[in-house]
């Protein structure tokens, strides 16, 4: 029996006596129901929704959002942030599923790479925006342990929060705190978590240890370490390059002062790194164009924060958030195959966040204004070579959004916003390039109304102005060309949200939300090539229209989700399809619970239809065929007895083996993995 054979019986051998010991000392335990399961349930449409102004829940947002939890990161055992977001409408990841190699699509915008998506789609984590442009490199590194939460937020209209241009939407990513592991009472808890994953071998060693120092200050400290080998697709082939090796860590403080202990100082620091040898440059596995061979990469991420937040839940006329982040991200690479591909590449972004709320009430209304702003500052690096098609530069930016919601009689919501945003970016060392500043306008209207307790509508519509990023002006090929223009976005959405209760048993809830949407695109920045000069011009036009349906349901035995998105972009210029664009999908997960056992169990499947609209201009994508995968799971959380704290979760991905590809991805997915995690928790 070779290594792998034996990896993966000694993995499903550990498998089955966890679940066998497991399902002994439930028996063993007092059969009864644990009423904590019972209460705060909720469907995928009842979670709540933080990112798109006052706090409410996903179904009564007028836009399309969606939010993973802790139970879904830890149920899904993912190890790229891609597998998380799979099985939410319209959202997918973009480029070679590894972990060097991805970046996100929302709704069509999105391309194969993450060159020319700055602004497209802001991605944050805990308030500090992320981003990273690299022929083929993802944007975000990081690990998925790291975060408690991810919301999704789709369309242009989150462009009045987070900055103009955020023509796809944008994703929050909330990291781990302290209280999150720290009952009352607790002085400090300490959860340890190994995984292992069959299909490339994988491990991963994760350790949390919370601790409340007092009745005013906590602090977490979380250090995880991610191991795997390159993984196989469903014929059994190796994809090169698509092995890890990544320690990560969070450090992060919380001091909570005042009435009630309701304002809160936070500062952390978040650390990544790997360091792989003889990657494909382009990330896809195989030399194509020929003759950029491999390289070596050595990629450091970093994300310090400090902020301060003052909810004065006494004083309808303060409602308070400060931030001040700083990011760094470092891609080193050597031993390459061409030697001027012997770069380091960095990117570093200085930000500062400020806002509040105001808050009115009457007899039959509420209102909320929230008023604020963002600066920032980046220097994008190329050492060791000349500045080439990855261009150094410096952008200082800053903008002011005023936001404001109407909630009349608990049945209509109005939210009126708008967004001013001024950039200037600066060369560095290239020659015959001077400075060039830029404005953009966002405003939006959006509107919710319950005509009563099982149906109500919603609408928006949005306008959005991407400004030009450094890559895009001061690359090589643009110099003493036209000045590329801003892009435009007019984006329109309607949509039907359906509430029922009591349908099966006592407390049970299905909740349905259906949204479509238009966005036309014009004078969109189209990247020609990097022989072409120039490369990026203002000559595309573009429409994207489409729908999302949402669908949970929750009970004390049973639970179930499903997502459809239906998305077509068009190239109006040369009436072609836009090869940004997924193909049609459908994705469901059905489940079932045993609380007097403490077990929850169920089957996700995917279904894709297959991509045909593809087009040769301006970069040629391959159609890909229809496929579908399907996984299963379970997990065993005793919540009481000497088991208590201890926690299995038991998964088979793709369990038939299924060989396919995603069609915005360069090389084909996993096949049949099988993966197991045991964690454990110590709390005094």
């Amino acid at each position: 029996m070779g290594l792998v054979a034996r990896n993966k019986a000694a993995l499903l051998g550990g498998a089955a006596m966890a679940l066998l010991v497991g399902l002994h000392a439930a028996n063993a335990q007092e059969a009864q129901t644990n009423e904590q399961d019972k209460k705060g349930r909720v469907t995928i449409l009842q979670r709540l929704i933080f990112g798109a102004g006052a706090e409410k829940v996903a179904i009564d947002t007028p836009q399309s959002v969606s939010v993973i939890n802790q139970e879904d990161i830890d149920q899904k055992q993912a190890e790229t942030i891609g597998e998380l977001v799979k099985t939410i409408p319209g959202v997918n990841v973009s480029g070679s599923d590894r972990t060097l190699g991805q970046t996100f699509n929302i709704r069509g915008i999105g391309g194969p790479e993450s060159g020319g998506e700055e602004g497209r789609i802001i991605v944050n984590v805990d308030g500090a925006t992320k981003f990273y442009e690299q022929y083929r490199m993802g944007g975000l590194f990081t690990d998925t342990e790291l975060y408690k939460r991810v919301e999704v937020l789709r369309g242009p209209a989150s462009s009045t929060l987070y900055g103009s241009g955020a023509l796809g939407g944008v994703i929050n990513f909330t990291t781990k705190d302290a209280s999150d592991f720290l009952a009352d009472g607790q002085k400090a808890a300490l959860r340890l978590k190994t995984a292992f994953d069959s299909n490339s071998e994988g491990a991963l060693g994760s350790a949390i240890l919370a601790t409340r120092l007092n009745d005013n200050f906590e602090v977490l400290a979380a250090g995880n370490y991610r191991y795997a080998n390159a993984y196989t697709s469903g014929d059994g082939t190796e994809i090169p390059g698509s092995e890890i090796g990544a320690p990560s860590g969070l450090l992060k403080g919380t001091y909570r002062f005042g009435d009630n202990n309701e304002q809160a100082l936070r500062a952390s620091y978040m650390h990544w790194q790997t360091d792989e040898d003889d990657q494909y440059y382009n990330q896809t596995g195989i030399d194509v164009p020929p003759g950029f061979g491999t390289v070596d990469r050595k990629v450091t991420d970093k994300t310090a924060i400090i902020s301060y937040e003052n909810p004065a839940s006494d004083n309808p006329w303060l409602d308070l958030k400060v931030q001040a982040s700083f990011s760094d991200t470092v891609n080193d690479q050597s031993d390459a195959t061409l030697a001027s591909l012997n770069r380091t590449f960095g990117y570093k972004t200085y930000q500062f966040n400020i806002q509040n709320t105001f808050d009115y009430e009457g007899d039959n209304f509420v209102n909320h204004l929230t008023v604020g702003s963002q600066s920032n500052y980046q220097e994008r690096t190329t050492l060791k070579s000349l500045s080439g098609t990855h261009p150094q530069g410096e952008r200082t930016g800053t903008g002011a959004f005023v936001q404001n919601e109407f909630i009349w009689d608990e049945r209509l919501t109005l939210i009126a916003g708008a967004r001013l945003d001024w950039q200037r970016l600066e060369p560095t060392d290239i020659a015959a390039a001077t400075a060039k500043d830029h404005t953009a306008f966002s405003p939006k209207i959006a509107a919710h109304y319950k005509l009563n307790d099982t149906f109500a509508v919603f609408g928006s519509i949005a306008h959005t102005e991407r400004v030009p990023t450094i890559d895009e002006v001061f690359d090589t090929a643009q110099i003493g060309r036209p000045d590329l223009k801003k892009e435009l976005s007019n984006n329109y959405e309607a949509g039907v949200a359906v509430s029922l209760y009591d349908l099966a048993q006592q407390g049970d809830a299905l909740q349905l939300k259906t949204t479509g949407f238009y966005n036309d695109i014009t004078d969109l920045i189209t990247d020609n090539g990097r022989l072409a000069n120039p490369r990026f011009t203002n000559i595309g036009h573009a429409r994207i229209y489409g729908a999302e349906v949402e669908l949970g349901y929750d009970s004390d035995y049973v639970f179930g989700n499903a997502a459809y998105s239906y998305v077509i972009g068009e190239d109006l210029l040369n009436d072609t399809a836009l090869n940004t664009v997924a193909p049609h999908e459908f994705a469901f997960t059905v489940g079932g619970r045993m609380p007097d056992r403490h077990l929850s169990f169920g089957w996700t499947s995917r279904f894709v239809a297959g991509q045909d609209r593809v087009s040769e201009l301006p970069n040629m994508r391959l159609p890909t065929p229809s496929f579908s995968t399907h996984d299963i799971f379970l997990t065993w959380k005793p919540q009481d007895g000497v088991l208590k704290g201890f926690e299995t979760n038991f998964r088979v991905d793709n369990i038939f083996n299924e060989q396919y590809r995603e069609f915005l991805s360069g090389t084909a997915g996993k096949g049949r993995t099988f993966k197991l995690t045991l964690a454990k928790q110590l709390d005094w």
